[in-house]
C-alpha cells in the first residue's frame, strides 16, 4: 500500500498528487490519496508513504497545516520508504533540497530523489509524476 499525503493551495500539487497515484495504480500496487488535513499518523503503516507540498513564503513548507504535521511523524520516519514532491513558482526549488535533507537525516529510505515541478505541472512534470508512482509501488 501507498500512500500520498498532500496540501495544494493553487492545485498544482493535487494534480501531482493524482498524477503521481496514477503511476502507483498503473504499476499494479494500491493507493489511498489524503488530503493533509484528514490524514493521521497510521500513514506510516503504509509499505511507502509519499509527501507532497508546494513552497511556500521563502522556501518553506506550507506552515499551517503540512509542516506541523510533518514535523510531528519526523521521529518516526527512520527506515520508512517515503516520497517527496511539489511545485514552486519562484526561485529554484531550494526549499525541496532542503526537504530531502531533513527526511534523510531523519532516517528516511528515499525512494528518490525529491520531485520539484515549476508551476502547473505540464505533460513532461505530469510524467515524472507517474513514474514517482511507479517507483513507490516497486518500492512495496
Amino acid at each position: 500500500m501507498v500512500s500520498i499525503v498532500y496540501w495544494s493551495g493553487t492545485g498544482n500539487t493535487e494534480a501531482m498528487a493524482n498524477a503521481v497515484a496514477e503511476g502507483v495504480r498503473s504499476a499494479g500496487a494500491e493507493v489511498e490519496v489524503i488530503p493533509v488535513a484528514e490524514a493521521t499518523e497510521s500513514v506510516l503503516n503504509s509499505e511507502v508513504v509519499l509527501f507532497g507540498c508546494p513552497a511556500m513564503g521563502n522556501e518553506e513548507l506550507e506552515d499551517s497545516e503540512f509542516e506541523p504535521f510533518f514535523s510531528s511523524l519526523e521521529g518516526r520516519l527512520s527506515g520508512k520508504k517515503i516520497g517527496l514532491f511539489g511545485s514552486y513558482e519562484w526561485a529554484e526549488g531550494e526549499w525541496m533540497r532542503t526537504w530531502q535533507a531533513r527526511a534523510e537525516g531523519d532516517g528516511a529510505n528515499l525512494i528518490a530523489d525529491g520531485l520539484a515541478v515549476y508551476s502547473t505541472p505540464d505533460d513532461e512534470g505530469l510524467e515524472k509524476c507517474r513514474e514517482l508512482g511507479k517507483a513507490a509501488a516497486a518500492a512495496c
